[in-house]
Formats: structure tokens, C-alpha cells, sequence
């Protein structure tokens, strides 16, 4: 009698976590939850893009910083300006 006292009671908690797996399951396909993980996704991206666009600005920031000393110490600027290009060019032949 206990031996199927424990096999009932082993057998209603797996019946139970399986049906809390199937629910869950069944609930992340409705329109409701394919949204969810829709709008999930989209504020990653635009965090991403947010991280993204900081760092550009303050990369352009910083080469303007740069170009403004040169000017002021009337220095040539040329070498300042091709420098971006070459590493452009490099990194274009390397894809």
C-alpha cells in the first residue's frame, strides 16, 4: 500500500510540472506572448543601438577635439583627415 502511495504521489508531481511546461509552452505562442518576446527584443535593439550611437558620437568627439588643436596650432591637418582613410581601405580589404 505505501509503495503505491509513493508512485501516486511521484506520479501527480511530474503530471504537474508537465502541465506547468505545457502551459507555458502553449502560452508563448498566443498572439500575446509572440508580442511579448517581440517587445523584449525590440528594447534589446534599441539599447543596443542607443550603446552604439554613444559610442560614434563620442569617437567623432574626439577626432573633432583632435583636428580643432591641430588647426589651432596651425599645424597641416591632411595627415590627420587620410589617416581614417587608409584604415578604411584596410579594413575593407580585409572583409
Amino acid at each position: 500500500m505505501l509503495k503505491r502511495m509513493i508512485w501516486v504521489g511521484i506520479g501527480v508531481v511530474v503530471g504537474v510540472v508537465v502541465v506547468r511546461k505545457l502551459t507555458k509552452a502553449a502560452e508563448s505562442v498566443t498572439p500575446g506572448g509572440v508580442a511579448e518576446r517581440i517587445g523584449d527584443a525590440g528594447a534589446g535593439m534599441r539599447e543596443s543601438l542607443k550603446s552604439f550611437w554613444a559610442d560614434v558620437s563620442e569617437a567623432k568627439q574626439a577626432k573633432e577635439a583632435e583636428l580643432y588643436e591641430a588647426i589651432e596650432r596651425g599645424e597641416d591637418i591632411s595627415p590627420l583627415l587620410t589617416e581614417e582613410e587608409d584604415d578604411d581601405q584596410a579594413a575593407g580589404r580585409l572583409f
